[in-house]
């Protein structure tokens, strides 16, 4: 999991997709944290992805950095104030977004996910967390 969390850092830039009734939707994130020994992606509330996450939890997310990662996701919000507190103080460029702890963001863990790390079209490698 921590290989799948440090290419995503590395990458800075990543896509997480959602569905809006049969309609994929995409959108460009960088908001990432390693915490409890989980990956959490931040969105900011009340907005498409995160009502489209309510209705439908499923999501992918790729990235590429010379490779290119997919996750397949379930995508499961944790509202403790702490872990919104720990993206803002490892991205505080957040914080006039966010506030100071974090309250306006909504946190996400991957749940039931598998990375695949593909170089080029051939499937180099998956793990699943």
């Amino acid at each position: 999991m921590k290989k799948v969390y440090d290419f995503l850092e590395d990458a800075k830039t990543f896509y997480l997709a959602t569905a809006e009734g049969g309609q994929p939707r995409v959108r460009p994130y960088g908001a990432l944290l390693f915490y409890e020994g989980r990956i959490y992606i931040m969105a900011f509330g009340q907005t498409a992805a995160t009502l489209q996450l309510a209705a439908n939890p499923r999501a992918e997310i790729c990235a590429f950095k010379g490779k290119t990662l997919r996750v397949a996701c379930r995508l499961v919000e944790d509202a403790r104030p702490e872990v919104a507190q720990a993206l803002v103080d490892k991205m505080p460029v957040l914080k006039p977004a966010l506030g100071e702890r974090g309250e306006r963001g909504v946190m996400y863990y991957l749940a039931d996910a598998t990375a695949q790390f593909f170089k080029m079209m051939e499937l180099e490698e998956t793990i699943h967390f």
